[in-house]
């Protein structure tokens, strides 16, 4: 149209077009987050009927994934409140 307002329809359809494409993606990737999850619930039910603590292999997949530098300050200011508690 003369006043623009195709142009400016075109820009929405096209904006609008760019908005659900990432929606879209991102509701994909839920999927597959959900799926992910569900598969290492199943590896930690695995574990434990195997006789393992998932608790512990929590907590071991959480130090594995600091870096050494922060596991290591963790590791110290534990120590240290348990020493000031009489309990290391």
């Amino acid at each position: 149209m003369a006043d623009g307002s195709a142009s400016v329809e075109g820009v929405t359809t096209i904006a609008a077009d760019r908005l659900r494409s990432f929606i879209e993606r991102v509701e994909r990737l839920e999927e597959d987050k959900a799926a992910i999850m569900n598969d290492i619930k199943e590896v930690y039910a695995e574990a434990k009927s195997d006789g393992y603590d998932v608790k512990t292999l929590r907590q071991v997949v959480k130090i594995r994934k600091m870096e050494t530098a922060d596991r290591q300050e963790q590791e110290a200011m534990l120590d240290l409140y348990l020493t000031a508690l009489g309990e290391a």
